[in-house]
């Protein structure tokens, strides 16, 4: 009888969905949760969370571009133990002081989107964003060859991954008839109407400026801003006088160079990055060997393949 009672229990405890495979709890953490961008990198999460069946994506960072207060966020999930963090980061120097924390906690950090590449986080999955930079400097020296004086908005200035697209447009340039202007670049702090006013600004103080190159798509995030900004220049962007090429291609972009508001996009794939943050975190926790770095690919649009980009 004693045989049979342990029998049972031994299968009762097998048939128990407790004790099946462990659920992980993962993070991933934008820059701003009031930045679009960062919405596809989290559908990417949760779809990918729910395929595999034993994770569960949390996605949670500052509501707007505030390194501090995602520090504290970071250090909350610190506290409550969970399993993975996938950070965009949005100040290297204090965020690396953050992944240091998580890691001396035993919860592995990698990086997506931004990265810091000093820290103790394992891996980055994301943009190469010297050829993010690269790449929008030469669109616009394809589009305009002839040259002229331009300008660039960024995001925050702790932002490596901003940085690097900096000078990628810069190296890209570099040798060519275009001339960067005084106060170049901006920083909006990923703050659409900032970026927004920032282009209004620098139009202004330099009534010749040729060309703006925004390498995130904050101007673009509030489109009706950006259509009103661009209208006033609309008759120099036609004419080919004033050249826009932005980064990222978020269906809202697609659709204002589709409709002739901008010349040119090169866009990001954060949906993958989701996805892909997801699979590497969980290969983390069962032990397996990672590759360091994963670059997700740049997309190039202009308004031959626009209209396909939108179907």
């Amino acid at each position: 009888m004693r045989k049979l009672l342990l029998a049972g229990i031994t299968v009762a405890m097998m048939a128990t969905p407790a004790l099946a495979a462990q659920t992980y709890k993962f993070v991933i953490v934008p820059k701003a949760m009031n930045n679009p961008f960062f919405d596809f990198a989290r559908d990417g999460c949760q779809k990918r969370a729910k395929e595999l069946g034993n994770i569960e994506c949390i996605y949670k960072g500052p509501v707007e571009h505030e390194p501090a207060t995602q520090a504290q966020i970071i250090q909350d999930f610190i506290t409550q133990k969970v399993d993975g963090l996938a950070i965009s980061v949005a100040d290297t120097a204090a965020m690396t002081k953050s992944i240091e924390a998580a890691t001396a906690a035993g919860i592995p950090v990698i990086t997506f989107d931004s990265d810091a590449p000093g820290s103790k986080r394992i891996a980055y999955i994301g943009t190469n964003n010297k050829e993010f930079g690269l790449a929008l400097g030469k669109q616009l020296l394809k589009l305009r060859p002839g040259g002229g004086k331009y300008a660039m908005v960024s995001g925050g200035p702790g932002a490596a991954n901003l940085a690097e697209r900096v000078d990628g447009v810069r190296e890209a340039l570099k040798g060519s008839k275009w001339a960067e202007v005084g106060g170049s670049p901006t920083f909006c702090n990923d703050d659409p109407a900032a970026a927004i006013q920032q282009m209004t600004d620098l139009r202004t103080a330099t009534p010749d400026l040729a060309a703006i190159i925004p390498v995130g798509g904050w101007p673009m995030f509030a489109p009706e801003g950006f259509k009103a900004f661009a209208n006033r220049s609309k008759k120099d962007i036609d004419s080919g006088k004033f050249t826009l090429v932005v980064a990222d291609t978020l269906r809202m972009q697609l659709e204002l160079l589709n409709e002739g508001y901008a010349n040119a996009l090169v866009g990001q794939r954060p949906f993958e990055m989701g996805e892909k943050a997801m699979d590497t975190l969980l290969a983390i926790k069962k032990g397996e060997k990672v590759p360091e770095i994963v670059y997700t690919g740049l997309d190039l649009v202009t308004k031959d393949n626009v209209a396909k980009m939108l179907k």
